[in-house]
């Protein structure tokens, strides 16, 4: 650690939140969401979406240990409740009712619902970097940890800004079939978000 920065913990940081994250798998499941968006519409969801994520795991940062402790919820609950909205997300993938038209599914704006949470700023994310807050120990550390947060969103907004590319280079059907994987992959992120959670109640009975 130098005395401006602790390099470590930036990398550290930064290799976290890129495996939770997981930008090139957010990919997929993008493009199946706003598969019915104009290119202009898929780059604004991009950036709202990866400004939704920052915002919420800054906001958790910051506050979301007395937040938490304040409504008396545990981390498990908020996992659990997670999986299940990805998992109705996933159902419309599935289905095909996420190819509807229309710029929303129901009036929500899926750039901030599922996709900048809790999909990109879900439980994983959102602990993960209360985790390093909480190791933080002076100015080197909290630059850290900032510049990591910062760093990887840059690196999300770019990868989802490409979307319009590879829309367009799959098609309509290979869109299509993208959804369906994506809503596969969705399910099983879903289902395990749930099993952890479950692990985790029942570890603390």
């Amino acid at each position: 650690m130098s005395g401006f920065l602790d390099v470590r913990l930036l990398i550290e940081v930064l290799v976290t939140l890129f495996v939770i994250l997981d930008p090139p798998g957010t990919l997929p499941i993008f493009l199946a969401l706003t598969s019915t968006y104009t290119a202009r519409q898929r780059a604004h969801s991009a950036l709202q979406a990866v400004l939704v994520s920052f915002s919420v795991i800054v906001a958790f940062a910051l506050f979301g240990r007395q937040l938490l402790a304040y409504l008396h919820v545990s981390f498990p609950a908020l996992q659990a409740s997670g999986g299940l909205l990805l998992l109705l997300i996933s159902l419309d993938l599935l289905t095909g009712k996420s190819e509807d038209p229309g710029p929303s599914a129901g009036g929500v704006n899926v750039a901030m619902v599922p996709l900048g949470t809790p999909l990109l700023a879900g439980p994983g994310a959102i602990v993960a970097t209360m985790v390093f807050v909480q190791r933080a120990d002076g100015v080197p550390s909290w630059l850290a940890i900032a510049l990591g947060i910062v760093a990887i969103h840059l690196i999300l907004w770019a990868i989802l800004r490409f979307a319009n590319r590879i829309h367009r280079l799959l098609g309509v059907s290979g869109t299509t079939l993208v959804a369906r994987i994506a809503g596969l992959l969705l399910a099983a992120i879903a289902v395990q978000l749930i099993g952890d959670a479950v692990t985790a109640f029942i570890a603390a009975q």
